[in-house]
């Protein structure tokens, strides 16, 4: 259970704001160091890897246009273990933060759930835990099960459990879903927020797309090739007219949820995809190299930034598969 600390109503000025605040942590004096992330095959913009070929598979969410698609970058990490890895998110994470709080004196954050929020403990430490301006972030979730925040299935609870409620992160500036309606009046809710917030200018506006443009989206992916709550081979992987939107039948337990769409998730400036262990190992296969098989896509390859940098970051268990193809 979420501790009686968040248990009192914050300020809120919408309706699915948390109602559980988050308590504002002291921030224990740890002494400043350096991180030096090391990455084991740091690529290039647009090309994948000497060993990873450029896939010759148009994804659909490609932006349309060429000088969208010019501006455009997508790069592969990969460290020797998740605790590498860990190090260099924190730093990229960190190094966006401060690049956005002083472009737009704020900074939007989407978590997802999973693994993703353990890969972010790096950040709990020195030097970020003092130097990031945490009072620059808003964070919000790219889909969340439709349950009470106390819930061990939700989302909220494991961001809060394992991040949140270590950094000073201002309450009202944590927007989780108003768990007292159902999953589709929890979409609405959630898709009015985002735009009340990119009318008050917290959230930017994709110039290409139209659809809210989040500075940072920290993704993870389920062995299946799902991101987000956006399943193999379900209909709301084609959805292009929402924002947020619901699903009653997820092939993962809980079966409700909600979830952001495609079109929000490829107007992102920045998304980090976190993606380790060799269980994932072949769907990052089917997803990086240019092998021609089923000509379904995963919805792992349906992400693809229509102004925006997207960056994989992995271990060497999660491309196995890849290296093991590239040696022969």
């Amino acid at each position: 259970m979420i501790s009686s600390a968040i248990s009192s109503s914050p300020t809120s000025l919408s309706p699915f704001r948390p109602r559980k605040p988050l308590p504002t942590p002291r921030v224990p004096a740890i002494l400043r160091s350096e991180v030096h992330p090391k990455a084991v095959l740091p690529l290039k913009p647009i090309s994948l890897s000497p060993l990873i070929r450029p896939s010759r598979r148009q994804l659909p969410s490609m932006a349309s246009s060429a000088a969208a698609a010019a501006t455009s970058s997508k790069n592969l990490m990969v460290f020797d273990d998740e605790e590498e890895l860990s190090v260099s998110l924190a730093k990229y994470t960190a190094d966006l933060s401060e690049k956005f709080a002083k472009e737009r004196g704020a900074f939007t954050v989407v978590l997802s759930g999973g693994s993703l929020i353990k890969s972010l403990r790096k950040l709990l430490e020195s030097p970020y835990l003092e130097s990031v301006d945490w009072s620059r972030w808003h964070v919000f979730w790219v889909d969340e099960r439709v349950v009470p925040k106390d819930h061990e299935d939700s989302n909220y609870k494991l961001a809060f459990d394992g991040f949140l409620s270590k950094v000073p992160i201002l309450p009202a500036q944590v927007y989780a879903i108003n768990d007292s309606l159902s999953a589709e009046g929890a979409a609405d809710d959630y898709e009015n927020c985002l735009k009340q917030l990119v009318n008050d200018g917290v959230i930017a506006v994709s110039t290409a797309s139209g659809f809210p443009k989040f500075d940072l989206m920290l993704l993870g992916m389920g062995p299946d090739g799902h991101v987000a709550s956006l399943f193999p081979g379900h209909p709301l992987t084609k959805e292009n007219q929402r924002w947020v939107t619901f699903i009653k039948d997820s092939p993962k337990p809980p079966p409700e949820r909600i979830t952001f769409t495609f079109p929000v998730i490829n107007s992102s400036a920045y998304i980090a995809l976190v993606v380790t262990g060799a269980g994932k190992a072949g769907a990052v296969h089917k997803a990086l190299s240019d092998e021609q098989g089923s000509s379904d896509l995963l919805p792992v390859e349906m992400v693809s930034l229509q102004d925006g940098e997207f960056t994989w970051f992995t271990d060497k268990a999660a491309v196995s598969v890849l290296q093991d193809k590239a040696s022969l």
